[in-house]
């Protein structure tokens, strides 16, 4: 991995002092929560990608099983494999500089037993380098939550919608139970995560949520209440249009921009304007 680079605070772009050389921390992005900094993050699947998520100043990078839609082509997250998951983790890692990296423990790592979760979340951070894990489920997950965290290993809850329960759910639809939504809540801290995304929830009841946890709240379709947001980064882009939930925001459309560029480069090259001399070696 890189050496760190600086972490601008308070207004600005990270979590630490400017006079401090060092990445965000699993202790920073708690404490953040009683500062009131809003916490950013965004999904990186590869190097190049990473290292211009990590420049701009997100908080924490995800590797998401979400590559398994938005990289791989799949319907759903469902397919992607721990192996799968190691290698693209270990590709942002090398791009993250101040970055928390976190990454998903796919379909099928964790369930069978605590055994089996810890040592697929152990792959994840020797294996992939990544700082911290995290896996879907409240109260069914509080147990290999609770052996993961117990070996020092920082985990991050997921509650509400949780994509790899797709096939159960009957689709991405917003979750309503309120007093299940709150008890997942609730045991994931218990378990010891030191944070948990809170995924297509009604707003009022994520806020409910938020101000009773003591751990930070990052919110993807669960309103402004949260301590944090996070987005696919395709979605956010503009490069993703299989699916296009209500939740996301294009803050460019990166789509649009490369099939222009690749258009005019095909349009060039039949021509014979490109190469020009400017490109040619004499």
């Amino acid at each position: 991995m890189s050496a760190p680079v600086k972490v601008s605070s308070g207004n600005g772009t990270g979590l630490a002092s400017t006079n401090e050389l060092r990445q965000v921390t699993v202790p920073d992005f708690v404490a953040a929560k009683a500062r009131g900094h809003r916490l950013t993050m965004l999904t990186a699947y590869d190097y190049t990608m990473a290292r211009l998520l990590d420049d701009a100043g997100v908080d924490s990078l995800l590797v998401g099983d979400s590559l398994g839609m938005v990289v791989q082509g799949q319907p759903d997250s469902l397919a992607v494999t721990l192996d799968e998951m190691v290698y693209h983790t270990r590709l942002v890692a090398r791009g993250v500089r101040r970055s928390l990296l976190v990454a998903d423990l796919p379909f099928m790592s964790y369930q069978v037993s605590p055994q089996q979760a810890l040592e697929s979340a152990g792959r994840i951070i020797k294996e992939g380098g990544a700082h911290a894990v995290k896996l879907e489920g409240g109260a069914r997950s509080a147990a290999a939550i609770a052996a993961i965290t117990a070996a020092e290993i920082p985990l991050m809850g997921h509650i509400g919608l949780t994509p790899q329960s797709v096939r159960r759910l009957g689709g991405f639809k917003v979750q309503r139970d309120a007093e299940r939504l709150m008890e997942d809540a609730l045991a994931v801290e218990a378990a010891g995560a030191f944070a948990v995304v809170v995924e297509c929830v009604p707003t009022e009841l994520a806020a409910r949520i938020t101000e009773t946890l003591k751990i930070p709240t990052i919110g993807i379709g669960a309103g402004p209440s949260c301590d944090g947001q996070i987005l696919v980064t395709p979605d956010l882009l503009g490069l993703f249009d299989d699916i296009r939930p209500r939740f996301v925001k294009h803050y460019a459309e990166m789509g649009q921009a490369v099939r222009k560029a690749v258009e005019s480069y095909c349009r060039e090259v039949r021509d014979g304007v490109f190469p020009g001399p400017e490109h040619s070696f004499r």
